[in-house]
């Protein structure tokens, strides 16, 4: 990829978070917060973290609520939100990509969950990558009930994806060019999964890197390993000396 090259973002935060709601969470997904900020705002800060200002949001029809906190708390950002309540992951993943025209597109979901150094080192290595290769951030960190397992040559190629068991599993975060978001998909893909799946069964170049620690937050003790976590960010007050925390 060109070193100067524009990334636009995009965020899938269009599901209904079921689980969360079960764990008693009363506020939307994209809303739920960990360590005193909503998912959703994590996610943006993340992207500006790594110079990205232009983005692509889709919450599901009943987000406006979401839609509402992006635009009082990021009211200079070039932000498209599309409401829409689409029927799988895939489709919301398509949405985005319908939004974005031109140029390498950078998504990630919003229950995507890191911190934004490690998010800025995983947009700086992908950039370096070539510009038909789509990118994968993976982790070895499992903390997900359902994690889609990858395997990775010397080169950090992804070779499968799939399986039930591996060293690194799909963190969420995909660079995808533009080649790519204009493929045809085939019939009788549902989730994203399967189109990345797809991916790299057609011999797509498919590339992982890894980020040590990523949270999948599905669910409430997802919520607490995320915060957990948190605390060994530089910079939470918990690793700040006593008279500068406020």
């Amino acid at each position: 990829m060109t070193q100067g090259e524009t990334i636009r973002g995009g965020i899938i935060a269009a599901g209904e978070g079921s689980r969360l709601r079960q764990a008693g969470y009363a506020v939307p997904k994209p809303l739920v917060p960990v360590a005193g900020m909503p998912l959703i705002g994590r996610v943006v800060d993340n992207f500006l973290a790594a110079g990205i200002e232009s983005l692509v949001i889709i919450f599901n029809e009943e987000g406006r609520e979401c839609e509402r906190w992006v635009r009082s708390h990021y009211a200079d950002l070039d932000i498209d939100i599309v409401l829409k309540t689409t029927a799988s992951s895939l489709e919301s993943f398509l949405t985005i990509a319908e939004r974005i025209k031109v140029g390498p597109a950078l998504i990630s979901t919003v229950d995507a969950w890191c911190s934004p150094n490690d998010f800025k080192v995983f947009v700086e290595e992908a950039r370096r990558r070539s510009p038909e290769d789509t990118v994968l951030a993976v982790t070895p960190f499992v903390a997900d009930e359902r994690p889609l397992w990858a395997v990775l040559d010397q080169s950090g190629r992804v070779t499968s994806l799939g399986g039930d068991t591996g060293t690194m599993v799909t963190a969420g975060m995909y660079l995808v060019p533009e080649r790519v978001r204009r493929l045809s998909v085939p019939q009788g893909l549902t989730r994203l999964r399967d189109f990345l799946t797809w991916l790299v069964a057609s011999g797509e170049p498919v590339f992982g890197i890894p980020i040590q620690t990523v949270v999948d937050v599905d669910r409430g003790e997802d919520v607490l390993l995320a915060e957990a976590v948190a605390k060994e960010f530089p910079g939470h007050p918990t690793n700040r000396p006593a008279e500068e925390v406020t």
